[in-house]
């Protein structure tokens, strides 16, 4: 009877976010470009996005803070990790991504995650002067998430992210919260066969304000001059529902095969389908790809059913070496690359402890 209350109480999470905005998880490609804050779509985690993110059901540890927070439930003691990203390369701009979870009671982890997203020095043009040469400006993009998760049975795992979003752009910015929450249902006679299920990006609109909405102008009276504020309009955030599946095969002793596939259905963009593989060495070695699917992704760059820079193929590695296998303590470097057009590919690369 106890587990019973348990199994409603994570249903019942996935419910109370789900049903009152289905309408607004619609996949609706006509309003491309009119959400904010798309750097919540992007994964930082050089492991995760190796995969292509089709690990929704079988995310583990840290970086399950983006994929499907109720991951962050399997973490056995303290994770920490720290992650650069090249996105786009050529365009450079670098993501510095930072976390750490722990175990904090029998059943419960406390996460902790900062993404600093950084364009570099852009040239500061005005009318007078549209070739610059009068300074530069440095925007910067800085994510804060405080997660919590917890293993409600040994089926059945859930969580919550509270996200801080900050954009500021020269004397102009934005703040805002978001919300995402996941579970994840573990089952087969060897656990081989996973089910995840996430909802992210929940949370109220964004507008930017700031001097830079201000302008001087002439008093009609001709005694000076007043400033106008300019109103920015409100922007709202790039909710997104994922739905996945894994299943592992046992190839011999300490060799694991793992197929997955997910679904993402996208507020403010087209949907999408990601199926993904991943071979696992004893621990030692991890090799994975995907390939990420949504209507256009193989036309021309050029033709205007296209809408995303990604070709949708991705691929990681990892090596990791343990140093207590019973406590499971272990250093690792995570690599992924994903191609894309017109750039020189998105190159993430990490090192994670766990002690």
């Amino acid at each position: 009877m106890k587990n019973i209350y348990k199994y409603f109480l994570a249903i019942l999470l996935v419910a109370y976010f789900t049903l009152p905005i289905n309408e607004a998880l619609a996949g609706n490609k006509d309003r491309s470009g009119q959400a904010g804050a798309s750097e919540l779509l992007i994964n930082p985690w050089a492991r995760s996005s190796g995969w292509g993110g089709v690990n929704v059901s079988n995310v583990r540890g840290l970086e399950s803070m983006f994929s499907n927070v109720a991951g962050i439930a399997f973490t056995q003691h303290t994770e920490l990790i720290f992650s650069n990203t090249q996105w786009l390369k050529g365009s450079d701009i670098n993501i510095n991504n930072f976390g750490v979870t722990s175990k904090v009671s029998e059943s419960g982890v406390l996460g902790i995650s900062i993404m600093s997203m950084r364009f570099g020095d852009i040239e500061i043009t005005e009318v007078n002067n549209p070739e610059g040469g009068i300074g530069t400006f440095s925007p910067n993009y800085l994510n804060i998430g405080v997660a919590y998760a917890k293993a409600f049975s040994n089926s059945i795992y859930g969580g919550i992210n509270f996200k801080i979003i900050s954009e500021v752009i020269s004397d102009v910015s934005a703040m805002g919260v978001a919300i995402d929450a996941g579970i994840q249902y573990v089952t087969g006679e060897t656990e081989n066969i996973k089910f995840g299920i996430a909802l992210k990006n929940i949370g109220p609109t964004m507008r930017f304000r700031g001097d830079g909405l201000s302008i001087r102008v002439p008093s009609p009276n001709g005694s000076g001059e007043y400033t106008v504020e300019q109103r920015s309009a409100d922007f709202e955030l790039p909710s997104q529902l994922n739905i996945g599946a894994a299943y592992d095969i046992h190839l011999a002793e300490e060799h694991l095969l793992t197929l997955a596939g997910s679904f993402t259905s996208n507020s403010f963009t087209k949907d999408q389908f990601t199926a993904g593989l991943q071979y696992d060495m004893k621990s030692y070695l991890m090799l994975r790809g995907a390939y990420t699917y949504e209507e256009g992704i193989d036309k021309k760059v050029t033709n205007p059913e296209r809408s995303n820079a990604s070709k949708g193929l991705s691929g990681g590695i990892t090596v990791q070496v343990p140093f207590n296998k019973e406590r499971g303590s272990s250093f690792a470097v995570d690599y992924s690359y994903r191609a894309t057009d017109n750039f020189d590919g998105t190159h993430s690369i990490g090192a994670r402890i766990n002690f």
